[in-house]
């Protein structure tokens, strides 16, 4: 496996619309506090609502992270005013069945299942379900399994097709990483 660090680790996930000109925003004031943007997502929910998921490089999150993300980024939004109406600011971390928008998302959660999506077909799939096998320069290999053959197959997904991506959640290998397993894949 190549290193991730030495690779270009930006997000290749990105917003449109409103949720882009909020991303525009948001990024470099989450960078400047030492965190990275996950995803950016506006929703109706609760007389308006906009998602900022973030975490520390490291892949942690807490509460009090959170918070200094809020405190930083509100008075950044109420100046620019990206979005119509009144909105309420909600930060979070990205959970256990985490959208994967950096190559390093990926080379971290080696041996878990993932759900891709492709922008433009391969031939004739868009969706894609399988274990993460590996990231090698500017794509990631997942083991899948195909209707009428008896072995996996490992496949090459370059990041640049990419147009959406997530853990599943496996509620045993979330005990496995608890505990120190390895996954059973």
């Amino acid at each position: 496996m190549s290193d991730p660090i030495a690779n270009e680790d930006r997000r290749f996930a990105h917003e449109t619309g409103e949720e882009r000109t909020v991303a525009e925003l948001a990024e470099p004031v989450i960078e400047e506090l030492g965190y990275r943007l996950v995803r950016v997502k506006v929703s109706g929910r609760d007389g308006g609502t906009v998602q900022i998921m973030a975490e520390r490089a490291d892949g942690e999150m807490t509460v009090d992270d959170c918070a200094t993300i809020s405190r930083s980024l509100s008075p950044v939004l109420e100046a620019y005013d990206p979005m119509p109406g009144q909105y309420h600011l909600e930060v979070s971390s990205p959970g256990i069945d985490r959208p994967l928008v950096r190559p390093s998302d990926f080379a971290l959660c080696v041996g878990h299942e993932a759900k891709v999506e492709l922008k433009e077909p391969v031939d004739g799939r868009k969706r894609f379900r399988g274990v993460i096998e590996d990231v090698v320069s500017d794509e990631v290999h997942l083991k899948i399994e195909l209707d009428g053959k008896a072995e996996p197959l490992i496949i090459g997904l370059p990041f640049s097709l990419i147009g959406e991506a997530k853990l599943v959640t496996n509620i045993d290998g979330f005990r496995d990483d608890l505990s120190g397993s390895k996954p059973t894949h």
